[in-house]
């Protein structure tokens, strides 16, 4: 932990202040251990500390899903708090499942959503989880810009050695999505105020970005479904909006979900089912791999809706 002695001195938070025993510290006193807790938040990271010397990121949640509401810590992943020195999270609740493990733990915390204007929580159809910010952030490039910078300026203050080198890889990072985002948005112009269904509550600042409304947004518990009430609402609902000539609108689940509810409105309505990703797990380092998922996703809405 070398490389946040410095800085944290400043600060008047050395680690051994915090009262955590030596052997729950870092073996490797001169890496700096960082932990990214979702793939987004790891891409974000690893593209800001690219080439830096000394710096190690790890990645601790790892799944197709944006749903963490009921994930559950691990042995690993305790073992792999215990030993950061550092923890960048997404914020805006999403997390809310380390709070206890948080409490108790001497890294320092990047919270990228931090001085953000969030998006209250999309009421939905399906299960509450009385959730009052919408934390799918990452989901809109301008959020993901925000967030680079919130990585790039916090680990500035905490490894000042490597402050350069974080701010240039921050800038060719924001060059790249910069540009993709003004060709994402450029490809669904033509479908501007477009309606669309959604089987996770996941793409409201998608959806905003991109200028399209969410008509229906159903959340689906891993292991449930949707009642088959709940359906014939939804179908109905949808069945009344295209009376009234708001058109086909496309349903959209998340990649790697189940699609049976999805299709079941759709063959009541005559409309077709498509997947979205929400960028939850993969193994790429880096902008690249985020900007690949976005461009695919904006490749999907323009098949939806040509």
């Amino acid at each position: 932990m070398k490389k946040l002695l410095a800085p944290l001195c400043a600060f008047g938070l050395l680690l051994s202040a915090c009262g955590q025993p030596a052997a729950s510290q870092p073996q490797d006193e001169n890496i700096l251990h960082i932990v990214a807790t979702t793939y987004p938040v790891y891409l974000f990271t690893t593209a800001v500390t690219e080439g830096a010397e000394g710096v190690e990121v790890s990645l601790l949640v790892n799944q197709q899903t944006s749903c963490l509401h009921d994930y559950t810590l691990t042995v690993a992943d305790m073992k792999a708090i215990e030993g950061a020195d550092v923890i960048v999270m997404n914020g805006a609740g999403l997390e809310n499942f380390m709070d206890d493990a948080l409490s108790t733990s001497s890294a320092q915390v990047i919270d990228c959503s931090e001085g953000m204007d969030l998006l209250p929580a999309q009421g939905h159809e399906g299960h509450d989880h009385d959730a009052e910010y919408d934390p799918h952030i990452w989901m809109d490039a301008t959020y993901a810009s925000l967030m680079l910078s919130q990585i790039s300026q916090s680990l500035t203050e905490l490894d000042s050695a490597n402050g350069d080198l974080y701010t240039q890889n921050e800038s060719a990072a924001q060059t790249a999505l910069t540009e993709a985002d003004l060709s994402w948005r450029e490809a669904l112009a033509p479908y501007k105020g477009r309606s669309i269904v959604t089987f996770h509550d996941g793409f409201q600042y998608f959806a905003n970005a991109m200028g399209l409304t969410i008509f229906k947004a159903i959340e689906e518990e891993e292991g449930s479904t949707a009642s088959a009430q709940e359906l014939a609402e939804i179908v109905d609902a949808i069945k009344l909006a295209q009376k009234y000539d708001l058109g086909t609108m496309p349903i959209f689940t998340e990649v790697n979900g189940s699609t049976a509810s999805a299709d079941t409105i759709a063959r009541e309505v005559g409309c077709q089912v498509y997947q979205l990703d929400m960028i939850m797990s993969g193994k790429g380092t880096g902008i690249q791999p985020y900007l690949d998922a976005m461009q695919k996703n904006i490749d999907t809405i323009v098949e939806a809706f040509g």
